[in-house]
This record gives C-alpha cells, sequence and structure tokens, in this order.
C-alpha cells in the first residue's frame, strides 16, 4: 500500500487495482456534473466491460476513492476508433502518439479532496503496468471545463489547424509520472548498494555468498563482459549482468534452437580470420569442438575453407540480474542499453529454474522449446534484437500477398490461408458466406504477422455451451462484435506483442471479442492456420464449457429452445480475448508437473490446472498406457460400467490436447534424487512435482494350481491363495479390461475371431463391469448359451448392486438369456495346468463343491482389482510407504514432498485411524479437483498458502460431498444409473441395505421403468436408482443430487398423497428444466442468502412465509434467473410476456 494526502492534510493508505463489475455501484457514486461535462453520461457497467484498462483506487477498507478507464481510442463520436492517428497528426503537435505507446481517458472521478493525489497514484501505477506506455490523452467532444485534478495533471496539446475540431484535447506524459530509468555501467563503487537489493530479493541466481564477488565481476568488465546499474533519482535500484561468452552447444543439447539458427550467424572468412585471431577464442572452439560428437561436428563446427562462409555465435547472455521490487515493472529499461552493448549480436538469452516464478523482465522474451531428452531444470528464453522495434497494424492488402506467403510458406494449413486471404481481396467473404477481415502486423515494412477473422455466427450456441459469461457481459456486446480468429502467425520475434496485435484487431475490426476454437486430432481438417498457438493461449483465457440441458423438444414443441443452440456440432475447446483482456497479465508457471494415469481424478486434475484463466502451465504432462484417452463412449464400446465423469465430448471441449503434453506408456520407475520418471520403452520423464493417480486395475488372473485330481473345495485353500500375480505371458484369447482401449482391442478381437465359432465365452468377475460385459456380447450377437458368467466369492461388505430390486432384475434378465452363471468359483487351473496356456482352450474353477470344468474360446477377466504391478515396483523401489496401496496423508502428500497420490490407488496413513475411509469412496473428480486446490497457493500469486492446521484438526481425513456415479447397459437391455452419497466402506459385514418404505420409488423393472430415490434426514435427495429400457437423461438426473424435495414440486408430498404414479414423467415436466439448468445452485444460493437475511428472532420460522417483503424478494430473484436465462429456458412466461 501507498500513503496519499488530501490538501488538507489527512492521509490514506491506498492500493491502486483492476477494477471488477462489483465496483459499478460505488464508481456511479462518485461521477460529478464536472465529470459528466468532461466525459459524458457513461453506463458505468459498459464502461468496464468495454475498456482496454480500468483501475479503482481503494483504502484500507475496500471503500472506492477514485477510478479510472482507460481506452485504445478517444472519448465518443469524435472520430472512427480506427481512424485515430491520423486524425491526431493531422489536428495537433503528436506525431509520437502511435497505438502502441497511447491510451486514452475515458473517466475519472474520485473522492473531491483526495482528487489530485489519487490522479497522479493511478498514473503511475497505469504507467509502471504498462510498460510500452509513454502517452495518455484525454480527447473528448466535450467542452466542459477540465476538473482541477485533470487539470493538474493533463497538459494541452497543441493544435495545427485553426479553426481545428471542436473538442478537449490534452495529454499526460511518462516522464512526468514515471521516468525510465537511467541506466550506467556499473562501478565498484556501487558494490554496497546492489548488495542491499541482492539481500532483500534474488531472481536469476542464488545469494552471492563470496565476500566482494560482485566487485571483481564489476572491475573485470572487458569487450565481451558488462555490468550496469540502473538509477531512480541517483539512487541505485537495479544491477544486470551481460557476456557474450556463451556455450551454445551446450544450450542446442536441451534446447530446439533450429528457429533462431543455433544462435549463430554467417560471416565472410575475413571476418571469420579475425575473429579466430584470438588465442584464448581459439582454445575454448577447439575444446567445445572435441566435446562434440562426429554428427554435432558435421553441423555446427566452424568452417574456414577458401569461399565457404563461417558461422559465428550471434548471442549474448545475461549472468546476473536483480531488481529492487518497487521497481521490477521497470526491468525492461535495461533490454535497449544492453543490446547496444553488443551492436553485433541479435540476441539475448537468459537460463531461470524451473520453479522460479516468471519476472517482469522474461515478459518481453519468448521460452525456447526444450528438447524431448532434456532433463535440465532450467528454461531458456531468447529475445530478438528486431523485438525492440514498433510494430504497426493494419488492414491487409493485395500487395501483401507475396510476404504473407513467405511469412507462412512450410505451415500445416498455410494454403487455407492463403485461399481465405485471396476471398478476403476479392469479396470480403469466405466460402461460407461469412464476413472475413485480414490484418497484418508490420514492422519497418516488413510483414511480420497476419490474423484473418471472421463472423461468430455461432454465438447463441457458445454462449449455451460455453461459460462466456464468466468473463463478459453478454448485453453489453452487440452480435456483430464478436468475431473468429480464422488464422494467425506471427514470428516468434515479436511475440511479446501478441496482445497488442489482438488489440489492435478489435479496434480496427470494430470488434468486442474474438474467439478460438481448437478441434481434437481427428477432426484437425476444421482447425484453422494458427502459428504458434502457444502464442494465442498465452493472450486468451479458456472458456469451461457448460452442463447441458437434455430437452425433452417433441413435447416442448414451440416452447423449445432455438435450434442455434439445440442443434449438435461437433466438440471444441474454446478461448476467448476480449478488450479488457488484453491487457491482462497472465502468471506464467514453468513448473514441470507429471500426472501418472489418465484416471477421473488426473484428468481432473489437469481439467482445473488448464481452466486457470491467469495461470499459464507450460509443462503439464500425462503419462498414460495408452495415451489420451480414447475417442470413443462408453456407450459405443460397451464392456465396463462408467462414471460419467468424462465422455469423449466432455473430453473434446476441454483444452488437454494443447495444454499436455501426453507420453504414452507405463510407468517402470521413479528416481527421486533426479527427480523424473522412467517409462516403458526407456523415455525418462522429468518433473518437479509428481501425481501418483493410476487408479486400480483388473489384474491378469493367476490360476491357485491345485491339483484336482483329487476333489478341493475352496474352504480347504489357502487364503488368499488366488491373489498372486501372473508373471509368465498373456495368452491371446485372455482379455483384461481395464479402459476403452482395452474394450475396443477385445471387441474387433472377437468380431474376427469368434463370433463364427461356437466356443465358450467366460466373463470372470463379480463386479457390475461382468454384467455389463455379459450384456455386450449378447448385443454383439454371442447366444445366451456360448457365455458363462462366472462369479467369485464376493468380498465382504461388497455389492454389485446397492438396490436389491436391480439385483434381481438382472441375475433373471440374465437367466432369461440362457446364461449361465457359475457361483463362488475361484481359478485354478487353465489348460489344464500347462505353464504357459496360449491359446486359452480350458479353464477349471474350484467351488463349494465339486471342481467346474469349461471349455473356452474367450476369457474375458473382470477380476482381482488391485494396483498396477509396474505402478507397485515403481512404488516400491522408490521407497515410498507402501501399505497394500500408496499411503498419503490428508493433504494427498506422500513421504516424499515432491510427490503426491490421489484416487483409488491410495490409502491414508494408519495414523489417522480410518481404515474404512479412502480417496475410493469418494467421487474421484472431485478429488483431483480438492488436490489442485491443495497445490495451487504453490504457483498462483493471488492465493495465500495454507495455513497449518491446528493440531487437533490434522489428524482428521477430509470427506468431500459430491456423489458417487455408476451406470451402464445391463443385461436385458436396461440402462442403470445409480447415484449416492459416499458412504464409509463396510470392512466387517453384509452391505446395508436402503429401507425401502424410505424411498420414493415408481415403475417396475418388469415394465422398464423403476426409478427409486431415497432422501436424507434433511430431506435432500442422497441417492438416485435408474433401471430403464429408454435411454436416460443422465445429465439431468445427476443435477437432482443434494436437491431438497421442495424444490422438486414438493416431491415428497405429492408423492405420499399418490399423486406421482410416474417419476420419470415427473422429471420431464417442463418447470423442472430449470432445476437441470448449470447455474440453478447459484440461484439456489441467492435464495438462501435472501431467506436467511429476512429471518429474525421475533418471526417464527413457519410464519416468514407470510413476510410480503421477502416473497417479493423471492418472486424478484425467480423473475431476474429465468429473464437472464432465457436463451436456455424459453418455456417459463416472464413478466411482460403475455
Amino acid at each position: 500500500m501507498r500513503i496519499i494526502t488530501s490538501p488538507c492534510g489527512q492521509e490514506e493508505a491506498v492500493t491502486v487495482r483492476r477494477s471488477e463489475s462489483a465496483d459499478a455501484e460505488g464508481i456511479d457514486s462518485l461521477i460529478s456534473p464536472s465529470a459528466v461535462a468532461v466525459f459524458g453520461r457513461v453506463n458505468v457497467i459498459h464502461l468496464l466491460e468495454k475498456a482496454n484498462l480500468a483501475v479503482t483506487l481503494t483504502n484500507e477498507k475496500d471503500d472506492i476513492l477514485a477510478h479510472a478507464s482507460f481506452f485504445d481510442h478517444p472519448v465518443g463520436d469524435l472520430v472512427d476508433q480506427s481512424r485515430w492517428e491520423p486524425f491526431l497528426q493531422k489536428h495537433f503537435s503528436t506525431e509520437k502518439c502511435t497505438p502502441l505507446n497511447t491510451l486514452f481517458l475515458h473517466l475519472f472521478v474520485a473522492q473531491q479532496n483526495f482528487a489530485t493525489a489519487s490522479l497522479k497514484e493511478i498514473m503511475r501505477a497505469v504507467f509502471n503496468a504498462v510498460i510500452e506506455l509513454e502517452y495518455i490523452c484525454l480527447l473528448s467532444p466535450n467542452v466542459g471545463g477540465l476538473d482541477p485534478a485533470l487539470d493538474e495533471i493533463f497538459e494541452p496539446l497543441q493544435r495545427l489547424t485553426d479553426p481545428g475540431p471542436q473538442c478537449l484535447a490534452f495529454i499526460c506524459r511518462r516522464q512526468e509520472h514515471c521516468p525510465r530509468l537511467h541506466i550506467r555501467p556499473a562501478r565498484v563503487e556501487d558494490h554496497d548498494d546492489i548488495m542491499r537489493i541482492f539481500a532483500e530479493q534474488t531472481k536469476l541466481l542464488s545469494v552471492v555468498d563470496e565476500p566482494y564477488f560482485l566487485a571483481e565481476v564489476i572491475d573485470a568488465q572487458s569487450e565481451n563482459n558488462h555490468t550496469a546499474v540502473c538509477e531512480s533519482d541517483g539512487v541505485t535500484v537495479g544491477f544486470i549482468s551481460v557476456t557474450s561468452d556463451v556455450d551454445l552447444k551446450w544450450l542446442h543439447n536441451s534446447f530446439e534452437l533450429n528457429e533462431f539458427d543455433g544462435f549463430y550467424k554467417q560471416i565472410k572468412d575475413d571476418e571469420a580470420a579475425a575473429a579466430q585471431s584470438d588465442s584464448r577464442e581459439d582454445e575454448e572452439e577447439e575444446q567445445r569442438k572435441t566435446q562434440t560428437s562426429d554428427t554435432q561436428q558435421q553441423e555446427e563446427t566452424l568452417s574456414t575453407g577458401a569461399g565457404r562462409s563461417s558461422e559465428k555465435s550471434n548471442a549474448f547472455c545475461i549472468q546476473y540480474f536483480v531488481i529492487d521490487k518497487n521497481y521490477e515493472t521497470r526491468s525492461a529499461d535495461f533490454i535497449p542499453y544492453v543490446f547496444k552493448l553488443f551492436p553485433d549480436l541479435d540476441f539475448c538469452v537468459v537460463t531461470v529454474p524451473t520453479l522460479s516464478p516468471e519476472f517482469s523482465l522474461l515478459q518481453s522474451f519468448l521460452r525456447v522449446q526444450r528438447r524431448a531428452t532434456s532433463s535440465l531444470p532450467h528454461e531458456l528464453y531468447v529475445l530478438h534484437r528486431t523485438g525492440l522495434r514498433s510494430v504497426e497494424v493494419r488492414p491487409a492488402v493485395a500487395a501483401d500477398r507475396p510476404a504473407v506467403s513467405d511469412l507462412v510458406k512450410g505451415l500445416t494449413l498455410s494454403e487455407s490461408l492463403l485461399q481465405d486471404l485471396d476471398c478476403f481481396y476479392e469479396t470480403r467473404r469466405d466460402s461460407d458466406g461469412l464476413l472475413l477481415q485480414a490484418f497484418v502486423a508490420q514492422v519497418h515494412s516488413q510483414v511480420v504477422g497476419i490474423l484473418i477473422i471472421r463472423d461468430e455466427q455461432d454465438i447463441e450456441y457458445i454462449r449455451a455451451h460455453y461459460n462466456i459469461e464468466n468473463f463478459i457481459y453478454f448485453s453489453h456486446h452487440r452480435y456483430e462484435e464478436h468475431a473468429q480468429i480464422h488464422h494467425f502467425v506471427l514470428q516468434p520475434s515479436f511475440q511479446h506483442l501478441t496482445k497488442h496485435l489482438f488489440k489492435e484487431v478489435l479496434r480496427l475490426a470494430h470488434r468486442s471479442c474474438l474467439y478460438h476454437r481448437i478441434y481434437p486430432p481427428d477432426r484437425s481438417q476444421e482447425n484453422s492456420c494458427v502459428h504458434h498457438l502457444d502464442f494465442v493461449l498465452n493472450c486468451a483465457v479458456p472458456v469451461h464449457p457448460r452442463r447441458q440441458i437434455i430437452y425433452p423438444l417433441e413435447e416442448l414443441g414451440i416452447n423449445a429452445p432455438s435450434r442455434q443452440i439445440t442443434e449438435d456440432q461437433a466438440p471444441f475447446a474454446l478461448s476467448l480475448i476480449s478488450r479488457k483482456l488484453t491487457m491482462e497479465p497472465k502468471v506464467t508457471v514453468n513448473a514441470r508437473i507429471v500426472v501418472v494415469g489418465a484416471s477421473d481424478t488426473g484428468l481432473s486434475f489437469l481439467e482445473v490446472l488448464c481452466f486457470c484463466p491467469h495461470l499459464r502451465f507450460n509443462y503439464l504432462t500425462l503419462i498414460s498406457t495408452h495415451g489420451f484417452p480414447s475417442d470413443y463412449d462408453h456407450e459405443d464400446v460397451g464392456f465396463l460400467s462408467t462414471s460419467h465423469a468424462y465422455s469423449s465430448r466432455d473430453l473434446a471441449q476441454l483444452p488437454l490436447h494443447s495444454c499436455v503434453n501426453v507420453v504414452t506408456g507405463k510407468m517402470v520407475g521413479i528416481n527421486r534424487k533426479s527427480k523424473y520418471v522412467r517409462v516403458s520403452g526407456g523415455e525418462k520423464v522429468p518433473y518437479d512435482y509428481l501425481i501418483l493417480c493410476t487408479g486400480l486395475q483388473y489384474q491378469v488372473p493367476c490360476p491357485t494350481g491345485v491339483d484336482l485330481s483329487q476333489p478341493v473345495t475352496n474352504s480347504q485353500l489357502q487364503p488368499h491363495s488366488g491373489r498372486h500375480r501372473h508373471t509368465g505371458p498373456v495368452p491371446s484369447n485372455l482379455f483384461t479390461l481395464n479402459d476403452l482401449y482395452d474394450c475396443m482391442a477385445a471387441r474387433r478381437w472377437l468380431c474376427a475371431n469368434f463370433m463364427e465359432l461356437e466356443d465358450n465365452a467366460i466373463v470372470y468377475g463379480n463386479t457390475i463391469d461382468a454384467f455389463t460385459t455379459v450384456e455386450t456380447l449378447l448385443r454383439l450377437g454371442v447366444q445366451g448359451h456360448r457365455i458363462h458368467l462366472v462369479l467369485p466369492p464376493p468380498e465382504p461388505g461388497v455389492s454389485c448392486f446397492s438396490d436389491p430390486v436391480v439385483e434381481k432384475a438382472v441375475l433373471t434378465a440374465v437367466e432369461k438369456a440362457t446364461v449361465q452363471v457359475h457361483r463362488n468359483c475361484l481359478l485354478a487351473q487353465m489348460n489344464g495346468g500347462d505353464e504357459h496356456p496360449d491359446p486359452l482352450t480350458s479353464v477349471s474353477f474350484t467351488t463349494d463343491s465339486e471342481p467346474l470344468h469349461l471349455q473356452c474360446g474367450v476369457f474375458i477377466n473382470l477380476s482381482n482389482k488391485g494396483v498396477d504391478d509396474d505402478a507397485f515396483r515403481s512404488i516400491n523401489k522408490s521407497f515410498l510407504v507402501f501399505d497394500s496401496k500408496l499411503v498419503i496423508s490428508a493433504t494427498f502428500h506422500t513421504s516424499d514432498a515432491a510427490i503426491c497420490g490421489a484416487g483409488p490407488l491410495t490409502k491414508f496413513s494408519r495414523r489417522y485411524y480410518t481404515e474404512e475411509w479412502s480417496h475410493a469412496n469418494f467421487n474421484s473428480k472431485e478429488v483431483g479437483q480438492e488436490l489442485v486446490a491443495m497445490l495451487l497457493p504453490l504457483f498462483d500469486p493471488t492465493l495465500e498458502p495454507a495455513d497449518e492446521p491446528a493440531p487437533e484438526v490434522d489428524r482428521l481425513v477430509p470427506l468431500y460431498k459430491q456423489a458417487k456415479i455408476q451406470g451402464g447397459k445391463l443385461p436385458g437391455g436396461f440402462n442403470y444409473l445409480h447415484v449416492t452419497k459416499p458412504s464409509a466402506t463396510n470392512l466387517t459385514g453384509p452391505p446395508v441395505k436402503h429401507l425401502q418404505d424410505g424411498g420414493i420409488m415408481t415403475g417396475r423393472v418388469e415394465t422398464g421403468n423403476y426409478l427409486c430415490l431415497h432422501l436424507d434426514c434433511y430431506e435432500q435427495v442422497e441417492t438416485l436408482t435408474c433401471l430403464s429400457l429408454k435411454p436416460l437423461p443422465v445429465s439431468n438426473y445427476l443435477s437432482l443430487y443434494g436437491k431438497h424435495q421442495q424444490l422438486l414440486g414438493q416431491l415428497s408430498t405429492r408423492y405420499h398423497q399418490g399423486l406421482i404414479h410416474d417419476l420419470y414423467s415427473f422429471f420431464r415436466q417442463s418447470w423442472c428444466l430449470a432445476v437441470y439448468h448449470d447455474r440453478f445452485s447459484d440461484f439456489q444460493q441467492e435464495l438462501q442468502q435472501i431467506t436467511s437475511t429476512t429471518v429474525t428472532e421475533d418471526v417464527p420460522p413457519q410464519d416468514t412465509f407470510k413476510d410480503a417483503e421477502r416473497r417479493a424478494a423471492l418472486r424478484s430473484s425467480a423473475v431476474k434467473y429465468l429473464t437472464y436465462n432465457r436463451n436456455l429456458l424459453p418455456m417459463f412466461a416472464v413478466p411482460g410476456q403475455l
């Protein structure tokens, strides 16, 4: 906080922050007649929505003292926003004002006694925050007198025409409020001042412990080594040391430098000879030659043959850098100075540790992609000399065509870009008839970038399917202001100006929002030509998809949402850039976060990180046995049940493909000392934080191997005799199904090798997956009598189905399909006891009586779920604590602070005394979200580190609230869905059954319309079970969990009055659609706040419904909810409609 003083001596501690929509009311109250005379009448919300930069000055109590809004064009309709530059140059002496270095003040309001001090503080903060900003202009068609504060800070612009335009024209210059720092060569006398800054903070190196080390560095300056300091008012506030002695071979081994010509440049032979005259350089070059391989020598060694050009280093590096935190935003002032020190070198490079936060100096640099084989715990940043030049953005003209063609040469879909550019030149429309606009970025008459946008015709679809209203007020943007990024190419040297490019295009095109779609790889032909995608993602915010209502369209008729909303489109991930986001900074995180396992927990963890709008994670890695989750759905593939966490459509709407690097393979080792994971195939994946969430898998069955020549029963076997791990080769017709990849492989094999035969299909397991597999086999056309469902003895307290009605219906359907069911069977032998049976032709089981012998054409294993063998060995050999599962604390930590565990793979430490609770008892998606919440304070500077728990709380495990979900297609053609609250594992007895008289149940399994609800003691839905022959609107039913029965149309009361005969029909009624809406929970919280603030101690709760004020507030809130969401809820009438 900083202190400002009023003219009368009153002091206030203040903070300048970005304005929020919640500030609107406070800002509106500060608008005075004098402000209206200068800026005109303003809609504050609209102003905040469209401003490129809006800041608010608050005191310690968060009271608003002042506000200022800045745009990239003048106030009002004085001049078209795309043509203010020639207007300014024609009428005023502002030859140095450009779109890159100029903003316009559109509103300033303040408490009168602090107006001048507030404006000075705001100007200082704005100039500090925007590196390129040099001028702030006040250009308004309103000719009222300036407020004294504005009059003191702004000076009139010199007019060039008389009479000129009737307007106010004033300017405020950086030099008067936040001058650029003075840079000069460092002297030995600066040592103590520099060490003081080092003692406070260090950015690029550890604290220098050696006495007078920096003094020696400063004293040793030469042609190749320079040091400099920056000063403010004569006080040293920063230090930098640069050198041209750069080990390029070391950098080449770790980073992809091809795009930068390896940091070499071609020189003539005579120059090369002069450069090599220095014997010291000769020795260093010779030493580097001996350290490189023959191949590297051929590619990179200097050549000196006659008539041939040679290579010379073209880079210098920053060795040490530190700056006072109060001047950190001015770090870029060093950059022009250090380039002048090396006029012959084009690249400035710097390396920083991966765990170091990205600081202000690096915002002008480009992060270089590391090689896949690199395990170096450092990042390389580079800045080309041309990056210091000013960029001009303008509409493309036909003469740009050859330059654009050269710019995009060799890029994927470059032909598509050029075709659309030609369409722009010819008709201004693309092949679909959509309006096109093309813009180029130009530096010194050279085209360095191109951006082609087109009308966003699907904005209603986007609004309904993506949460864009988390970032914009939709009603304040006209339909024609929305556009889609169609093509984007920019030279890497200018990536730090990407936001300026987007800001300029929005201004020149009269747009307010740009959207970028990323389609999954299988639909890559729909992607536009974007190079580099990272440049776009660094500027844009990822937009989360919305949960969709499944509408009964035929029943709704004309009351259904528009076809624009309900039509089915190919799924895509969406990013958004709006005017107010073009100056919104992002925090770059280079920490290498590696997730092992594409489980619901792992995907949920990555999803939350990818959707952090103000964070950009550069190194997210997923190690998965079969790569990224399949593009198939459980419903299409079958075999396994589903948790309904992620469908293929859900995954396509997440930016995982563009933000996460996927390594295909299994984890086979963890090196905790060197911090890398070894993957099958030999690849080493380095990490700073390792997240283990592999889940549990069905294990390849290992026969007990008992001799069946003598009668043997299960009771005669040794305990856990069937728990050994299979170590030999797996028979070609034995399938252990754990994911959709396994299921698709089994499906293909069955269609190719089994369907035409008469052999038996053995399904071995006693989980719901065994029953869904039987149904899949029946749907594939396998006759029921060929299918043998072999059920091992159940685990204590575990049941496939918690509802006995469902269990009975499924077993009846299995029997009706003539599937043979064998209970309490343990696998004893394969092929009569062969050590390596392949193919599998017969299997034998022990039972409670006589052994069971079956012929076998295919064996589908769904038994013995446990920790994968490779995962177990990796964990065990790395000496992480393992106690049947990976042992973690309540905060997800293992015995290694850099390794966390989550999901069913884990169990809580025994010190918690909670064997009955583990992550397996909870919703895996929620567990992943909680894991992110625990880790984010390590990376997000806006979050405070979590407090240490109190001793009495430290031994408590967290309990999560979201529902456990299970579903699938069961024998008999039943669609099954079971939603229930998390519950502890019953370790001792049979599973607890719900009391049937406590449930709300309609329908019968025989008619295929069974639905049962259970309410908890608070009359909230805690369990839902559906068994239906018709497809289930799963998304709708999942939203019922946790809802009070009164919100569901007085469900309990009406049911017990005999008014509800079919719950499926009841929940298909149009009034329910408001409950299914994804924002209904927000509306519910709003209602709770209204009721909680109006209930008083003097009024009994049962009488508060008679409170007219309260009822009016509830009614008003309901009307606002329905009106605001009318695009998705048009079936509700609102006041004024009828």
